[in-house]
């Protein structure tokens, strides 16, 4: 029907024309952004999914963090412990040349002022190595506990003791001024060794553990974001498809709305 009042055509153009402008607009949102899921309207369920993903993904980046903060941590004492470990076989030395008897007492007096300050230094390397204020090598029994993860996942760490006194070189009466009491400190440097070397190892296969740890959490957020981008990153090449249709809309509903606006004018021919 020929109508000048109600323009039923241009509606209907009008109508097509915003719908494809909506989704014109749509797909230039998601190739700019690069994201399928801008909003909720969007895809409501997969924004759900998309935003646990994202809280785990950052949970796990964090644990891995926290575990490498851990390995630097046990890193500090091991180097610690390097440097003891250059003291003790120092005063070992010195103990042991001052078993002999070839030595003068001045000459044993100097070699015990350097074992003397030799035990002080491990006395302070003991006490002063901290890791964020935290030592590890003055005490026994404590334990530093590395949480990564979600809920329970850690990794607890013992301490050690590797003062003078943890090895019994902290006595006055233990001296190397003479020759036997200079075989008997040997005794006590060798227990002192060894309770140092059992640390040691211990804080070594710890940071073995944590690197492994390390590569697994790696391992899960790789996964993990890989999930994370199949839910919620755009098709790029789907979606270009899509920007291309819908300009040929657009542009089709924008000839198709001037011509159905021409149509009333045909009925003022009549009125001629």
């Amino acid at each position: 029907m020929l109508a000048v009042k109600n323009n039923i055509m241009a509606l209907n153009a009008a109508r097509h024309l915003g719908m494809s402008y909506d989704s014109l607009a749509k797909s230039v949102e998601r190739l700019s952004s690069g994201l399928r899921i801008n909003s909720a309207k969007d895809d409501a369920a997969g924004l759900a999914v998309r935003e646990l993903m994202r809280a785990d993904i950052a949970v796990l980046e964090q644990g891995a963090r926290n575990a490498q903060d851990g390995i630097s941590m046990l890193q500090t004492m091991e180097g610690a412990m390097a440097v003891i470990d250059d003291a003790l076989v120092r005063m070992k030395q010195l103990a042991e040349q001052a078993a002999t008897g070839s030595y003068s007492r001045a000459q044993r007096t100097i070699m015990q002022n350097e074992f003397d300050e030799m035990r002080k230094e491990i006395d302070r390397i003991a006490g002063a190595t901290s890791f964020n204020n935290i030592t590890m090598l003055d005490s026994a029994g404590d334990s530093v506990t590395i949480h990564f993860g979600e809920y329970s996942d850690s990794i607890s760490v013992s301490t050690a003791n590797l003062t003078s006194a943890s090895g019994g070189l902290n006595t006055t009466a233990l001296t190397i001024a003479g020759a036997a009491s200079a075989k008997t400190v040997l005794s006590r440097l060798d227990s002192a060794i060894s309770i140092k070397d059992t640390a040691r190892a211990r804080f070594g296969y710890m940071m073995n553990r944590l690197e492994s740890t390390v590569s697994v959490l790696n391992i899960q957020k790789e996964n993990l974001m890989a999930s994370e981008s199949r839910v919620s990153d755009v098709d790029v090449a789907t979606e270009i498809a899509n920007l291309t249709r819908n300009q040929v809309l657009a542009q089709a509903g924008t000839a198709m709305l001037a011509q159905a606006n021409a149509v009333p004018q045909m009925a003022l021919t009549l009125l001629r």
